[in-house]
């Protein structure tokens, strides 16, 4: 599987063979990122896909300096189950 981080669409995809299988889309409001949107194919479910692209979206704007807003249900519990991403966080 190939994780890729589009900036120009907000998001980071996920392809298996040339499909896309998943996507982790957020959106960008006064210098932090807001999480909306997290879905992964249901026939790939399972495999901790979701999970790496919340991750590829973390580490990215860790890497470009913003804060996150995890809106998406599925992000917020990434958030309140990992430690590593507390410092991330908008407060």
């Amino acid at each position: 599987m190939d994780y890729k981080y589009e900036k120009e669409n907000s998001r980071v995809a996920v392809y298996d063979d040339g499909k896309e299988i998943g996507e982790c889309t957020y959106s960008q409001s006064k210098g932090l990122w807001i999480i909306d949107h997290t879905f992964v194919d249901p026939t790939y479910r399972g495999q901790h896909i979701a999970e790496n692209l919340v991750k590829e979206v973390v580490d990215k704007a860790r890497e470009e300096g913003v804060k996150i807003i995890p809106l998406c249900p599925y992000a917020k519990k990434e958030f309140d189950r990992k430690e590593e991403y507390q410092d991330m966080l908008q407060k």
